[in-house]
């Protein structure tokens, strides 16, 4: 025999149930079948809640009561045989008779006891069970039989315990003489031995089903709901999570306890001593294999699940008159007992100055009180302190029996966890290790079970979450190398890299599954309007692992927000020069911070665009070696303008040239001032471990002091044009030396200066072509031949490609 119960999504509805009624014809082919079913599926919830309002005299209990007499009586229109349904519909009416006469009474009497509300909850079953056995025996050899007349329980109405010596000896005899393929049985309910109805708390259906398969010994337990088996995490939250193929029943228990509601701990235990296989499959997947449960584990992960609880608690008490002290644990215990608090986590302190307890939030108050009640005496002595009440708490528990056996798990735990700044508030870990626990901030229990999932179960493929501020030339093509490397970054680098927010002046689009980008540019388009809070707030509140915000943009006000986005320990990947060339105080308030929090901020492409300028310096520095002279050509724009400019040409158009090849700055004025070639050497000078100030720069200027005070492109560009004569200059007094114009960048001596410089045919700078860079460091080690480094520097392309290689660099952190 086997024993099988569907759930309330299972027999939710006509359709459903004849799903239900296929799979029982499919099993009762080969063997006897006992069949437990839920009440259809929310048919409880409305049960109590019109008892509730009827012992409440609100008149809108009826509405309920009809709305589930409704249901029941179109799922027997629907599926019962023409020939019997007025018989199957007046025993139904006459129940629902009997149901109405029990609300009439709550609403009179304004009253609804345990006993009533034992009795009115469990009508769901009574009604679903008779009207699906009639529905069965369309097709099969099918009767019903009344659990109350099988399970005999105490006379707590509520959660009733069961007298198994009674229940099996009832429940053996029935079925020894049954001689229909298939029972359908009621769920839940049960009766005391002086025949009052009972019920048997949350999960009652499943435990129904259990004492039936233990107290007859049957080849297995399959329990079908609306998932396929029992998951490595929830899979609501996380994406990944899979179905467990094999798991054991201390395994199941565990994961249950903490939150997997496919099935309930009390569900277990009848069979376990029997050791009574357990199947849980899916309803709508039957051909899906789902998840056996026997006393064996399966494969040899030692990690089985991640599972958690939402609306915990956490109550502290502590106080040096603790330490020492016996009884302390009793009567704190005994307290809780008391006033009906379920414990769902316990952790002292082997100093024995603080004991903690996670509770529901639903109990805390009544707990506090309880606790402060019972340590009255040693509050008011100052020997404890008052009860510490957190909320707002979730617990988040890695199970596996085989977790004793291996090594490091909690370290791979909290440090995936540290990583992504996810605070533990307490820890608790069982002697038998096949459970670790911590209670977290509810607020992160999404990032840190998908965090611990992609640390246990995933193939070590790590997510970056982006969050992209500027989408012009550079944030265009950043995108679009994003999109074309994605499978190669997950198949070489085992990264899988989303964009799940971008961001212009004017919108913001958010996707919590990633970004669609063959259609970004409409998707932003109609996003919401934006300003830096609130896509910083957005991209807080997702609270997503990996996360990396990434500013394409040149604009001063995005530089000032990296310190939120670092203290939130969310990465900050940035060409944007100005915060690393900000005031001192600031840069170093910024390096401090990402320290601080262990979170990459990477500005790479601040010097020299795709180039592995600060990379390199930065090893360097490391290594031991000493940067004692910088010389370098910064300016990709300024070094395309004039090996281009000449007696044949305006500086006008070769300046325009450089704007349109996207080389300037939106603002070309910036590149042509020196304004950020100064910045540059400020950032390589500080980088090189030394103290400066932008203001400290000496800057000279090639530009006449009109096209300076311009505040526009359109007014800077005409006086580019109304001073041509003295662009001719320039360059017709270095070609009469032979010499090329060449904007430098030098630091020595702890000072800094950029400026125009005629470079002679013997110069590493000559012969720099293009919008290429070049650098030359002067250290310990490279004294008199430079460590050099050349390369094209400017351009979105290659800057977009830079920003790429440090997002990369922060998947590898």
């Amino acid at each position: 025999m086997k024993v099988l119960k569907f759930g309330g999504s299972s027999v939710a509805n006509s359709q459903n149930i004849n799903k239900v009624v296929q799979i029982v014809n499919n099993l009762a082919a080969q063997e006897q079948l006992a069949v437990v079913v839920s009440a259809f599926g929310k048919t409880t919830n409305k049960l109590i809640a019109s008892a509730t309002f009827a012992a409440q005299s609100e008149a809108n209990y009826i509405e309920l009561f009809n709305e589930v007499k409704e249901h029941h009586l179109q799922v027997i229109n629907d599926l019962v045989n023409e020939a019997k349904k007025e018989e199957v519909s007046a025993h139904v009416q006459k129940l629902f008779q009997q149901l109405h006469t029990l609300l009439e009474g709550c609403f009179l009497l304004k009253e609804v006891t345990p006993k009533t509300m034992a009795t009115i909850s469990g009508f769901g079953e009574l009604l679903s069970s008779y009207i699906i056995s009639e529905v069965a025996k369309n097709t099969l050899n099918a009767t019903y039989k009344d659990s109350r007349e099988l399970i005999i329980t105490s006379n707590v109405f509520d959660k009733a315990q069961v007298n198994f010596t009674v229940t099996n000896a009832n429940c053996q005899a029935y079925f020894s003489n049954n001689p229909h393929q298939v029972t359908v049985l009621p769920g839940f309910i049960a009766k005391t031995e002086n025949g009052l109805s009972t019920t048997l708390g949350r999960g009652g259906s499943d435990y129904t089903a259990a004492i039936y398969a233990a107290a007859l010994q049957a080849e297995e337990l399959q329990i079908w709901t609306d998932v396929s088996g029992m998951f490595t995490a929830n899979p609501s939250v996380v994406k990944q999570a899979f179905a467990i193929p094999q798991i054991s029943y201390q395994e199941a228990m565990e994961l249950s306890h903490f939150g997997a509601k496919v099935i309930y701990p009390p569900t277990i235990q009848p069979v376990l001593e029997t050791a009574i296989p357990i199947w849980v499959k899916n309803t709508f997947e039957p051909e899906n294999p789902g998840t056996l449960i026997t006393k064996e584990s399966g494969n040899s992960n030692p990690v089985k699940g991640i599972s958690h609880i939402e609306n915990i608690t956490l109550l502290t008490l502590e106080g040096s008159g603790m330490v020492g002290v016996s009884g302390i644990s009793k009567r704190l215990f005994e307290a809780l007992s008391n006033k009906d608090v379920n414990v769902v986590l316990i952790t002292q302190a082997s100093s024995e100055h603080s004991i903690c307890v996670g509770i529901y939030d639903e109990d805390a108050d009544k707990a506090a009180k309880a606790i402060n009640e019972a340590f009255d005496i040693e509050i008011e002595r100052r020997k404890v302190n008052p009860v510490v009440i957190e909320q707002g708490l979730a617990i988040i528990a890695l199970v596996g029996d085989n977790m004793k056996n291996h090594q490091g798990l909690s370290g791979q735990m909290f440090s995936a966890l540290g990583k992504n700044n996810v605070n533990i508030r307490a820890i608790a870990q069982g002697a038998s290790q096949k459970n670790i626990s911590a209670v977290i901030d509810s607020n992160d229990a999404k990032k840190a079970l998908n965090t611990l999932h992609e640390q246990f179960f995933e193939e070590k493929i790590k997510q970056l979450n982006l969050f992209v501020t500027g989408v012009g030339n550079v944030g265009e093509r950043f995108l679009a190398q994003v999109h074309q490397q994605n499978d190669y970054l997950k198949e070489h680098l085992k990264m899988n890299i989303r964009v799940v927010g971008i961001s212009n002046s004017k919108k913001m689009f958010f996707d919590n599954n990633g970004i669609d980008l063959n259609n970004w540019k409409n998707l932003l388009a109609n996003g919401e309007p934006t300003t830096l809070d609130a896509f910083f707030n957005k991209t807080k509140q997702l609270n997503m692992r990996n996360s990396v915000f990434v500013d394409n943009t040149a604009n001063q006000q995005v530089s000032e927000v990296y310190e939120n986005y670092l203290r939130t320990n969310i990465a900050v990947v940035t060409c944007n020069k100005i915060a690393c060339a900000s005031s001192l105080d600031n840069y170093k308030t910024l390096k401090r911070i990402a320290r601080k929090y262990n979170v990459p901020f990477l500005f790479e492409t601040n010097v020299g665009a795709g180039l592995p300028i600060i990379d390199t310096l930065k090893n360097l520095i490391a290594s031991g070696d000493r940067v004692h002279k910088i010389q370098a050509v910064l300016s990709g724009s300024l070094n395309f303008v004039f090996n281009n400019f000449n007696a044949t040409t305006t500086f006008h158009d070769v300046v325009a040239e450089a704007q349109k090849q996207g080389y300037t700055e939106p603002d070309p004025k910036i590149d042509l001032s020196g304004v950020d070639v100064a910045r540059k050497i400020l950032i390589l000078a500080r980088e090189s471990g030394y103290e400066l100030e932008l203001e400290a720069i000496e800057n000279n200027s090639f530009l006449p002091a009109d096209a300076l005070t311009t505040t526009n492109n359109a007014d800077f560009y005409a006086s580019l044009t109304a001073y041509e004569a003295h662009f001719q200059q320039l360059f017709k007094a270095a070609n009469e030396q032979n010499c090329r114009l060449k904007y430098v960048a030098e630091f020595a001596n702890g000072k800094a200066k950029v400026g125009l410089q005629q470079i002679s045919a013997d110069h590493p700078f000559y012969n720099l072509e293009g919008s290429d860079n070049i650098v030359l460091f002067f250290t310990d080690r490279y004294p008199v031949q430079p460590l050099q480094i050349k390369g094209a520097g400017a351009g979105a392309d290659v800057t977009a490609s830079g920003i790429f290689a440090d997002v990369i660099r922060t998947g590898k952190n």
